[in-house]
């Protein structure tokens, strides 16, 4: 069959339309960042992700055209004010980069999964292999500038073992088994993420105009750091090193580069794609002490989403996907 002859499916539609909305507002930010970065090697980088997110941004928008639905707006330079104040140290700007990457690469695996169409599969492909180039860029640069946090060293064991009993689950009473290598994975992971959430909130509070939206930036500061601790301190009882954090890498700037409604959907979107990792956190879990964490830390992000929520659409902030054919009231018309 010819690739004009399939139609995109609801799918591939949709993450088509998720791939434009988020890339644009990680562009913009990466196009503030790129106006204040001093190092001529992070520069670079900067300057790569914009130039390919650009051609990936045309190439999305050229399939949801094709296919008769609208291009969405997502975000566009009338977001970032131009000429503020350093926000961000270089540094914590090349630590971004390197996390939305990653954020980058899931989505468009999942993405690749879910489509079916040749030219599509080839186009989140290609995607894919940006992704993994930019990867492997970040990480060189921060192992050069001597910031890559890198996870726990382990010593090996002379020999293999089984799993002998319940005790193995045990998190709360008796003696509890030191954690698994497969468990930090997540751990580790989800520090990370947390620790960029938690510092975005803290620099976008500082330059909100909305007093609501301070507010919930506030809120989510403060939540964010309450998860930091719970997963870090399972951690420390284990002698393990936590990941740094990277507060002080925020100036003390109150002049907004970007739109209160780009700093809010960013939290949102950080917040949404955090449950993911959280979900794996608790399917590797094997600790029971472990487990309740996770459970504890997706109940609460899935009530500040909702704040989020009615934030967004209180100030008509949030785009609508497209949507099925809603039949009923196709009837009712008739």
């Amino acid at each position: 069959m010819d690739i004009e002859d399939l139609k995109l499916t609801s799918a591939e539609i949709g993450t088509l339309w998720a791939e434009y909305v988020n890339g644009t507002a990680v562009n913009i930010i990466n196009k503030y960042m790129l106006s204040i970065i001093e190092d001529e090697k992070i520069r670079t980088l900067f300057e790569d992700a914009i130039s390919t997110f650009a051609k990936q941004k045309n190439q999305i928008a050229t399939f949801i055209e094709n296919e008769g639905f609208p291009i969405p707006i997502g975000f566009t330079d009338s977001d970032l004010n131009k000429g503020t104040k350093r926000l961000f140290s270089d540094i914590f700007c090349l630590h971004y980069l390197h996390v939305m990457t990653l954020h980058g690469l899931l989505g468009h695996i999942t993405s690749l999964s879910a489509s079916v169409r040749k030219d599509l599969r080839n186009f989140y492909d290609s995607c894919d292999n940006d992704g993994k180039r930019m990867y492997h860029q970040t990480v060189e640069l921060l192992l050069e500038k001597g910031h890559f946090q890198r996870d726990p060293y382990f010593y090996p064991e002379a020999t293999t073992e089984f799993i002998s009993g319940q005790q193995f689950l045990d998190g709360y009473f008796g003696d509890k088994r030191p954690l698994a290598a497969t468990e930090i994975i997540s751990l580790s992971f989800n520090l990370k993420k947390k620790i960029l959430e938690k510092t975005l909130s803290i620099a976008f509070s500082q330059v909100a105009q909305s007093k609501e939206v301070r507010k919930f930036l506030e809120s989510s500061q403060k939540t964010s750091d309450n998860q930091i601790q719970a997963l870090s301190s399972i951690l420390k009882k284990d002698n393990l090193p936590v990941p740094m954090s990277w507060e002080t890498e925020v100036t003390t700037s109150q002049d907004s580069p970007f739109s209160d409604k780009l700093m809010l959907y960013h939290i949102g979107f950080l917040l949404q794609t955090a449950q993911a990792y959280h979900g794996t956190g608790l399917a590797t879990a094997m600790r029971t002490d472990l487990a309740v964490t996770y459970e504890k830390i997706i109940l609460k992000n899935l009530m500040v989403t909702k704040e989020w929520f009615n934030l967004m659409t209180q100030y008509k902030w949030l785009e609508e996907p497209p949507l099925s054919p809603n039949r009923k009231n196709l009837a009712k018309d008739k």
